[in-house]
């Protein structure tokens, strides 16, 4: 077992975590550890763009993006945070430009925008363009402009090492710490993937950027590597979890396969057509059609369907029709969305209409922070140096639906914000002492698995369960929907504790480290499914078909989720031991925007 000891460690490579460590870097000793290398990261397959009013192309101002979040987000958003996002999304953009990002140009040589779901000029008057772009390829783009930056500034980079663990200088229950007891990070544990070797890394501070969670579902843009390790690391220290009843289904996945379309292809002119041909957002949201914010734009194509007029043999789809723009124009603008239809369906995008239907793509929920990323360990306290940014946390500039392209925007003005703040912590603290044992249930829960003559297979677990969201937790939910979807992951989380891997070594045992992925996508999809039965209204990604109509009087609150071991044991990661989620509130913040019906 080595330990290594650093001012500050960033867990995640992708926009967050390397935006963090472009800042701390030069401000304390800053290592970065990924389970990917760090292109990989699932930032690279964002598409459409980042938003910042720069006014480039429209007339904009930053209060018309904050009014644009807080309403996309259906009133769930803390708006202080909003603010911030909308103010420093200007600088957030011109960093990237002067760093060497290549972006779209107007004839007159400045950025280039384009219009994107949900993204209004003067609170909802017209769509405006917004969104920052590189072609159809802006996040590639931005993971390899701040990959080349850390680079150049020598970030310390330990890669296809899986964190297993966080480490905090109390080893009970953080609900157990008497109030005004201090908590802090002491590090994180672990596993190198290419020796099979346990690592502790000791720090200061600990910035959490891990990414999102859609693996818990079966049809899904996200990468297979986006299972909530973060969130369920920070569950099972005794930290909250916030809004994860929140799930956003991107509109425009390929039929069948859940490969993002972006968004852009409808900033760009396209249009969503049913098996008749009707161009079916005009009934929904007349004024901004086919951009009108995701959730409403998911949940028609989804009644649609439901409604038999759907598109196809089985008219299961809806149709994403760019036949009407010219072929130069889909070219110039977006030649990686064309080429999946063609390549992944056998479409020509020039002349036949795209099969297209929500897919699971964006966590709004996380591990709760405030508006300097300090993860929050109640409504109130903060663990002392620990940090998060990017999806896995939840500052709440998106509330209960993201609009498009402040995803791009998010990790990098959090991000940015984590990598100060961490560093400045790191400069006035010292590394505090781990608990005794500190890596004994990691090792534990690895050996196992591994020693495990035979049991239950981490595959068929794995594909039960997103079967099982699909089922039951997608687009619409109901109480019985949501309730069967319960029973049996609490059932899946049983046979968890039985898994076996055929792979019985230590190096590149990827085998090994699906099962533990497996634990971490149980957690989440647990939460997700206990919030999304609490919370008896329709608010953004969450629809309850039984509730059908939004519910401030009840539900204008976050909802914080919190998980003890019933048997009296302290939370920790061996396994999924048992335990009881207990569910809380946490009131939204408001500056200047009260709540009102969302009209587009």
């Amino acid at each position: 077992m080595q330990t290594h000891q650093y001012d500050v460690i960033i867990v995640g490579a992708g926009g967050a975590g390397m935006r963090a460590a472009l800042e701390s870097s030069t401000r304390a000793r800053t290592a970065v550890i990924s389970k990917l290398y760090p292109t990989r990261s699932h930032t690279g397959a964002a598409q459409g763009g980042m938003c910042a009013a720069l006014a480039n192309v429209e007339e904009d101002n930053w209060e018309w993006h904050t009014f644009d979040t807080v309403k996309g987000g259906d009133y769930l958003v803390d708006q202080d945070a909003a603010e911030v996002m909308a103010k420093e999304a200007i600088d957030a953009v011109l960093d990237l430009e002067k760093m060497g990002l290549p972006f779209n140009r107007t004839p007159e040589g400045k950025i280039d925008q384009r219009r994107f779901g949900g993204h209004t000029r003067n609170h909802g008057e017209a769509a405006v363009r917004r969104a920052c772009y590189a072609a159809d390829r802006t996040g590639h783009m931005i993971l390899q402009t701040l990959y080349q930056n850390c680079v150049k500034q020598d970030v310390e980079f330990f890669n296809e090492f899986y964190v297993l663990d966080l480490i905090l200088d109390k080893d009970l229950a953080i609900e157990d710490v008497p109030e005004g007891e201090e908590v802090a990070v002491a590090g994180v544990v672990a596993y190198d993937l290419a020796s099979g070797e346990i690592h502790v890394f000791r720090a200061k501070s600990v910035v959490l950027a891990t990414g999102g969670a859609g693996k818990i579902f079966k049809t899904t843009s996200n990468a297979h590597t986006l299972t909530g390790d973060g969130m369920a690391l920070a569950l099972r220290r005794g930290l909250p979890l916030e809004d994860m009843e929140f799930f956003q289904f991107h509109p425009t996945g390929l039929a069948g396969l859940g490969i993002l379309l972006s968004e852009a292809a409808r900033g760009e002119g396209g249009i969503l057509r049913n098996g008749d041909g009707e161009r079916f957002m005009e009934r929904y949201a007349p004024t901004i059609k086919d951009l009108a914010p995701r959730d409403i734009v998911a949940r028609s194509m989804a009644n649609e369907v439901r409604e038999g007029r759907g598109a196809g043999p089985n008219k299961d789809y809806v149709l994403l029709d760019l036949t009407h723009l010219e072929p130069a124009h889909i070219d110039a603008k977006l030649p990686d969305i064309t080429e999946f239809a063609r390549t992944y369906l056998g479409i020509e995008p020039y002349t036949e209409p795209v099969p297209v239907y929500p897919t699971a793509h964006y966590a709004m929920g996380g591990v709760p922070t405030n508006i300097t990323t300090e993860v929050l360990r109640n409504n109130t306290d903060v663990v002392k140096g620990l940090f998060a940014a990017g999806e896995v946390a939840c500052v709440s500039v998106h509330g209960s639906n993201r609009l498009g392209t402040n995803s791009l925007l998010d990790i990098n003005v959090f991000g940015k914000r984590a990598g100060v703040a961490a560093a400045e912590y790191a400069a006035g603290a010292t590394i505090v002492e781990m608990p005794e044992n500190a890596t004994s249930a990691v090792v534990a829960q690895l050996e196992a698995m591994r020693q495990r003559p035979d049991g239950e297979r981490v595959a068929d677990l794995r594909r039960e369960l997103q079967e099982t969201m699909d089922r039951g937790a997608q687009v619409f939910r109901t109480s019985e929907s949501l309730t069967e979807t319960l029973t049996v992951i609490q059932g899946l989380q049983e046979r968890f504790s039985r898994v076996s891997v055929q792979d019985k070594g230590k190096m590149f045992n990827t085998d090994l480290l699906e099962a533990v992925e497996l634990g971490f996508l149980l957690d989440i999809a647990e939460v997700v499914v206990v919030g999304a039965l609490s919370r008896e209204e329709s608010r953004g990604g969450h629809f309850r078909e039984d509730f059908p109509d939004r519910d401030d009087a009840n539900f204008m609150s976050h909802t914080m989720a919190y998980r003890r071991r019933t048997d009296g044991a302290d939370v920790d990661a061996a396994g999924i031991p048992p335990h009881e989620t207990r569910l809380d509130t946490k009131p939204v913040v408001v500056t200047r925007y009260q709540p009102m019906e969302r009209k587009y």
